[in-house]
Formats: C-alpha cells, structure tokens, sequence
C-alpha cells in the first residue's frame, strides 16, 4: 500500500503569490487607468485605447519582473547549494555535526540527533542540509518561467474585466460602473484567494477592496484635474 499523501497550503505558494498579484494588479492598474482618462473627459476609444495598452504592457511588465527576481532567487539556491555540495565533499564530519547540532535544537537528544544525522546524510547528504541548514525544499523552490506566466496569464485577465466593463457601459455612468465592478471583482479576489491560501476569506476581501479603492480615487482626482486643466 502506498503512504497517504497529505496536501498542504505551502505547496501553492509559488503559483498562488504570482496568480494573486497579478490579476490584483491587473484589476487596479487598468481599472485605475480607465478611471482616469475617463475623468479627463476622454471618448469611449480614447479610454479603451489606453486600456488594451496598459494591458499588454502591464502584463509583459509583470512577466519580465517576476522572471528576473525568482530567476535571481533561483541563482542564490544554486549558489547555497554548490556551496553545501562542496562543504560536504571537503569536510563531512564538520557538517555531520552541524547537522547534529540542528536537531539538537529542535528537541533531540544529542545521541539520537546524531543518529539521526547520520542516517539521513547517508540516504541524501545533500538534501538533509538543503532542508534544515538552507530551508530549501521541493514546494518552495523557485520557478521562473512558472512565476513569469502565471503573473502575464493573470494580469491579463485581471486587466480584461475593467476594460469589458468599460467598452459594454453607457458613457455618462462609465466611471461608476468600472469602479464598483472593479471593486467587487478584486473583493471575489481576495476572497478566493485567502480560501485558496487557508485564510479567512473576509480579510483578504477587504485588503485589496480598499488599494484598490484608493488607487481608482486617486488617479480619478489627476484625471479630472488634468482634464480641466487642459
């Protein structure tokens, strides 16, 4: 019989931080956008204009830095890793006590904490120190191109809801209507998102509901000054 698997929140933290963030920013960037040419007096083909653009480089914008910071976090793994790899190789005995010396503090019993050190760095030396010495596991190590198109695929869509909105709405009650549908897509966000992470859904609704309320206020206020002042 093979050994129950049990499935943890941890495990869809990679995906679930790039999802989260970039369909949030998708919603509040292009919503904020719409909202501010709007209120600049702009026709209906100005403001989608300025939307599509904001889409398509919001969401190569959101790609590129997602690849280049877990990229740079993917660097240092390897680099604490070859690092481990030649520690062990020059000095074993020196990291089979390290290794001791963790489960020590953790609770172990200085002759079972050495046991069990020498068990484990004879099944994977390597993986033994990775997990306790560096923290590094399976479910967190990081994934560039994993992270950079689920923060494109998600900022896209994120971004199409309040162009949608925006292209279907009567003219005089466009600004209303993208900022209430906003609003209430980034609350079912938010929402889903902390289920999804194991959170209370009434807190994470709230959080990005009031960013991206002041950020749709904000960029309101510049476009209808701007606007005036033009």
């Amino acid at each position: 019989m093979s050994p129950h698997v049990e499935k943890h929140y941890a495990e869809r933290i990679g995906w679930l931080r790039a999802a989260v963030l970039g369909a949030n920013d998708g919603i509040v960037s292009t919503a904020s956008l719409v909202v501010g040419v709007a209120a600049a007096s702009a026709a209906r083909g100005e403001i989608l204009v300025a939307g599509v653009a904001g889409l398509v480089a919001g969401a190569m914008s959101m790609a590129a830095g997602e690849f280049v910071s877990v990229s740079s976090q993917a660097d240092t793994e390897k680099a604490d890793l070859a690092r481990e790899k030649k520690e062990l190789r020059e000095n074993a005995a020196f990291e089979h006590r390290e290794l001791a010396a963790i489960y020590e503090t953790r609770g172990l019993e200085p002759k079972l904490a050495k046991q069990v050190a020498e068990q484990l760095m004879e099944h994977d030396a390597l993986g033994a120190h990775a997990r306790e010495e560096l923290g590094l596991t399976e479910i967190h190590t990081a994934r560039p191109f994993q992270a950079a198109l689920a923060s494109a695929l998600t900022f896209a869509s994120g971004a199409a809801l309040p162009l949608l909105l925006a292209a279907i709405s009567p003219s005089a009650n466009l600004i209303l209507a993208v900022s209430v549908g906003s609003l209430l897509f980034l609350a079912l966000l938010g929402g889903l998102a902390s289920q999804v992470g194991g959170a209370p859904m009434a807190t994470g609704a709230l959080r990005v509901t009031l960013w991206g309320a002041l950020a749709m206020a904000a960029t309101a206020l510049i476009g209808n000054l701007f606007g005036t002042v033009i």
